[in-house]
């Protein structure tokens, strides 16, 4: 019998919902399968879709996954900022919402190579701690830029101020980031493809063998 919390070994692929923590997701199979267990790229909790689940000695392989190329669709409303980028944060500034030829301007800008502040509500920690534990007691900071790669923005539709988009991008985007930057927030957001795995493949009660996800790499 292999040593408690190395098995089941492997790969699975879940949907998350929203309003639930990558964290709780994690917790959640974790209790299920008593294994050690890891994800290779968390979701806000707003966000839905593809969640990478590393369990049992498969959590070691973690590095090989976590930097795969990410696919989004999201939804992005571009007649308000909001503090957090997202629907959960308070409106900042009304914007009125672009043409459909400055829209694509503005989403011309955001292709290729870019750097942009990390959210404020972010687990990226500034002076030791989180982010978004700041942002929740009041405290201004200035967020660094983070640089990251876009190979695809493009609408899907647009009309009545919200567009529709598809975003291939490198991993550690923050497509709330971007949605600020095109002078709107996400009212959602949804992973659709991480690396080779997509959400088709999507089988909570599957786990994918380490050698056979390995080999999709």
């Amino acid at each position: 019998m292999p040593p408690r919390g190395r098995s089941p070994a492997g790969i699975i692929l879940v949907d998350k919902p929203a309003g639930r923590s990558s964290f709780a997701v994690v917790a959640e199979i974790r209790h299920r399968t008593g294994a050690r267990t890891g994800h290779a790229g968390t979701l806000d909790p707003f966000a839905t879709g593809l969640l990478l689940v590393l369990s049992g000695t498969a959590t070691k392989l973690a590095s090989c996954f976590v930097g795969l190329d990410k696919r989004y669709v999201a939804d992005v409303d571009l007649t308000a900022r909001t503090s957090t980028g997202d629907l959960d944060g308070e409106v900042i500034e009304p914007t009125e919402a672009p043409s459909p030829a400055e829209l694509e301007r503005r989403l011309a800008t955001l292709r290729g190579e870019i750097e942009l502040p990390i959210p404020a509500v972010s687990a990226v920690k500034i002076g030791g701690e989180r982010a978004y534990r700041l942002a929740r007691r009041g405290v201004a900071v200035e967020m660094p830029l983070r640089r990251s790669r876009v190979d695809a923005l493009d609408v899907i539709t647009y009309s009545d101020g919200c567009a529709r988009l598809d975003l291939r991008v490198s991993s550690g985007t923050y497509v709330r980031a971007i949605a600020d930057a095109l002078g709107g927030h996400c009212r959602s957001l949804r992973r659709i493809k991480i690396g080779p795995f997509s959400i088709e493949e999507v089988d909570p009660e599957r786990i994918i063998p380490p050698d056979e996800a390995l080999a999709r790499l």
